[in-house]
């Protein structure tokens, strides 16, 4: 692993490490124009469907937005690396694959133009990912992004939540904090601000930022989390995290310390405070209501029930909008055999099982804790959440831990001019003086 990630406040405050006297030089660092092509691909994935808005903002509109932002991502990548060097990416050449399912399942026209357009969609998402990859390095430098362009995110929801507190907490989603400036639902909210929190504790145990900045993305980034009321983010983080941490105890004191305390508060809020910990993840639902997963597995049972042809079965009825029956499917595996067939199922797993292999690979590092807490994450986020065969913020969240496990291109040598030899006369060479 190469790449390090250099001590500063967040959400702004991480740079690369300088180079060192004497060392050869390193190559240009990346353009600031990254963090934008970054900024508009999250706005691409953060969806036009969600809670009612303090201003009504029509749907058209909404994606009007966001796909402009996802071909204004495209067109600065291109001119960015207009001479289209790349990084060869197993992540990347996995995405391209199941672009092509999607395509080849899309073109029956099973779900109607509406998936040529998502195609269309994925292809350009996935070609400005390849674009971006020539800047990966192991290094801080998407982590960077990630966190501040979600950060950012969250501050809107914030701020909706002081303008409008009934709007940003409706009892249509039964009093969970939503999104009033833009629709986002209580589960997109949930899964941003557990990602940048778990990134962020990651940092300081590296000792990668400051606490102070730490905190200022933790602490209210933790409240949104809470006023979600969202029990997969939740264990997403709590379990990502110590899967990270794992990866850390054999070779950082801090992390050690980190795993000790978080055990212990977590076993004391175990017993004092059962009752309120059930109640939230309860959510007012009755037990049966629970135990089916609110819902979810009627509609899982009906999909794996309705009859399929054997192309649907290999190449799914093309991309769609994750649902069956007119409900949502929420289910990442699922979601892909109905769109993608069992073929995009089988590259979905080829690209958890790939990352999770190359992290496992390498030696134990912040970066890798880093990316073990993302595919960690995005794992178990996956079975009550679709995305992992779309265009969406969990292929950001493993295109982040891909970058984070790239072996960086060993620097050059700076040649060093050779000494001229000094002349010797033929008689000064005589082993005897006469």
């Amino acid at each position: 692993m190469g790449g390090d990630l250099s001590r500063g406040g967040l959400p702004g405050g991480l740079h690369t490490a300088g180079t060192q006297p004497g060392a050869a030089p390193r190559p240009a660092g990346t353009p600031k124009i990254v963090g934008i092509v970054w900024g508009l691909l999250v706005l691409n994935t953060l969806g036009s469907a969600g809670a009612k808005t303090i201003v009504p903002l029509p749907r058209s509109l909404i994606q009007l937005v966001t796909m402009g932002a996802l071909v204004a991502a495209f067109a600065l990548a291109l001119a960015l690396n207009v001479r289209l060097r790349i990084r060869l990416s197993a992540y990347l050449f996995l995405l391209t694959l199941l672009l092509v399912s999607s395509v080849l399942s899309s073109a029956l026209l099973e779900s109607g133009f509406g998936a040529l357009f998502r195609c269309a969609r994925l292809a350009l998402f996935v070609s400005t990912l390849w674009l971006l990859s020539r800047w990966w390095d192991g290094g801080p430098t998407f982590v960077r992004h990630h966190i501040r362009m979600y950060f950012a995110v969250l501050g809107s929801v914030a701020a909706g939540l002081v303008v409008s507190p009934g709007a940003a907490m409706p009892d249509l989603y039964g009093g969970r904090l939503v999104g009033a400036l833009w629709p986002l639902t209580p589960p997109q909210i949930g899964q941003y601000a557990a990602v940048i929190v778990g990134l962020t504790v990651l940092l300081v145990l590296g000792r990668r930022t400051d606490r102070a900045g730490a905190a200022v993305v933790i602490v209210p980034s933790l409240v949104l989390l809470a006023l979600t009321h969202t029990r997969t983010a939740t264990l997403g983080l709590f379990i990502g995290l110590a899967l990270a941490i794992g990866s850390l105890v054999l070779t950082s004191a801090a992390a050690r310390r980190f795993f000790t305390w978080a055990v212990v508060c977590a076993t004391v809020a175990a017993v004092a405070f059962s009752s309120a910990l059930q109640a939230w993840f309860l959510r007012g639902q009755s037990q049966e209501n629970f135990s089916n997963l609110t819902g979810r597995a009627k509609v899982w049972d009906a999909l794996l029930a309705a009859p399929r042809t054997t192309m649907e079965q290999l190449f799914g009825v093309g991309l769609g909008d994750k649902s069956f029956g007119g409900l949502p499917i929420d289910n990442s595996w699922l979601a892909v055999y109905n769109e993608q067939g069992l073929i995009g199922i089988a590259l979905v797993a080829a690209i958890i099982l790939v990352l999770g292999g190359v992290a496992l690979l390498r030696p134990p590092s912040l970066q890798r804790a880093c990316a073990i807490f993302l595919i960690g994450y995005c794992a178990i986020a996956s079975y009550t959440e679709a995305g992992l065969g779309d265009a969406s913020p969990y292929l950001l969240h493993l295109t982040v831990a891909a970058s984070l496990l790239v072996a960086p291109a060993a620097v050059a040598p700076v040649p060093t001019p050779e000494v001229p030899r000094r002349h010797i006369p033929r008689w000064a060479r005589r082993s005897e003086v006469t």
